[in-house]
């Protein structure tokens, strides 16, 4: 007998890893980084087409399907433009808020979900205090979830009509962005046809396909609490592969040096005239006050150093549109004169969230291999 052998090992097979349940189903929208650019293109193709339909042969593409808008914040204008989105496509759609649940007694997002998929929901609108909280109601429902803004990470939608706002004010041609709808361009008859005449108009380029140069050349600057914002998160994510630069600009407490290497084609500029100068857009953010316990943060400094007033807009930057996505506190961010004058395209982002609301809303409902995750 050999002593000295080596005793026989138990041979332990752990269980193999489950396969991961994100994406579940394609017609999420989770994350601006979801879509590919055709997907992004798909997105902006349906909201023209949806926007300009018969109301009474759009309301039979979704007819009777059921919508659940499940909001732990509070919200005017992504709750009622998702809501109206539905409809208009005609869904049936119910809302459900923390103050008129069983969420105040304490249920958890889980059994939420589970009780509306119970329910007959076929697609759940989530809006949480709590960054990540969409994907994890996808993971328990299996149901298609979009993200109306979670915590402060990602806003998806938010950028999406964003960026249909920048491309109907962009001349392609010259790289800048105006105040007034997109000019009609004009070319040289005996040019274009080999005919005499005068100049004719040429049909406006197209907002829906979009390519990594689209933005090439465009300066979009977001000013303001880029810390606690899930719109600059998600602009951050999208505007930059549709080759544009995004300038994040505002003091250190709203924005840390660290938001510099977020990704490629972001950068920080604290001087906000400096910024202007550069922008064809800026996208100004609300002051947060309910984010900004422990923060050493001077108003009216902040006010000085970064609210867009008339006068900057006359000096700096004189053609650049002027985006919020909302609500506006008139006299922080934004005087009441910018926020009404000819350079606002406030209310246009409003009305654009309707229609890529309505696209959306359709992909979660019909998607197959169109409009896909990356």
């Amino acid at each position: 007998m050999n002593l000295t052998a080596s005793p026989a090992r138990r041979q332990i097979h752990p269980p193999p890893v489950p396969a991961s349940p994100f994406p579940y189903h394609p017609g999420s929208l989770l994350s601006a980084s979801d879509l590919t650019l055709d997907g992004i293109s798909h997105i902006l193709t349906r909201a023209t087409i949806l926007e300009n339909q018969d109301p009474l042969t759009r309301d039979r593409i979704l007819a009777k399907r059921r919508v659940a808008l499940l909001f732990y914040e509070s919200s005017t204008r992504t709750r009622t433009s998702f809501e109206l989105a539905a409809k208009g496509l005609g869904a049936d759609t119910t809302l459900i808020s923390s103050l008129s649940s069983s969420i105040e007694k304490g249920e958890t997002l889980k059994d939420t979900g589970l009780t509306l998929r119970a329910l007959g929901a076929e697609a759940i609108i989530l809006r949480h205090n709590s960054s990540g909280a969409p994907w994890l109601l996808e993971a328990e429902t299996r149901l298609p979830v979009l993200n109306a803004g979670d915590g402060m990470h990602e806003h998806p939608t938010q950028a999406l009509l964003d960026l249909r706002t920048i491309l109907t004010h962009l001349d392609p041609v010259t790289k800048t962005c105006h105040p007034n709808k997109n000019p009609v361009i004009l070319s040289d008859r005996s040019e274009a046809k080999g005919v005499e005449g005068p100049a004719v108009p040429v049909a406006a380029p197209r907002i829906d396909l979009v390519t990594a140069e689209t933005l090439a050349g465009i300066t979009i600057t977001i000013v303001g609490d880029i810390l606690h914002s899930r719109v600059a998160r998600s602009n951050m994510l999208l505007l930059p592969r549709l080759g544009a630069r995004v300038l994040l600009c505002g003091p250190k407490e709203l924005l840390p040096d660290l938001a510099a290497h977020a990704g490629p084609g972001i950068a920080i500029e604290r001087n906000f005239e400096a910024a202007l100068r550069q922008s064809q857009a800026v996208i100004m953010l609300r002051i947060q006050a309910e984010r900004l316990a422990g923060l050493a943060l001077d108003l009216e400094q902040y006010k000085a150093n970064y609210q867009l007033t008339g006068q900057r807009l006359a000096t700096q930057a004189p053609e650049v549109i002027v985006m919020h996505p909302g609500p506006i506190i008139r006299g922080l961010e934004v005087t009441a004169g910018v926020a009404d004058g000819p350079q606002s395209v406030i209310l246009e982002q409003v009305r654009n969230g309707v229609a890529i609301r309505m696209a959306v809303v359709e992909r979660a409902l019909t998607a197959g291999d169109q409009g896909g995750r990356a």
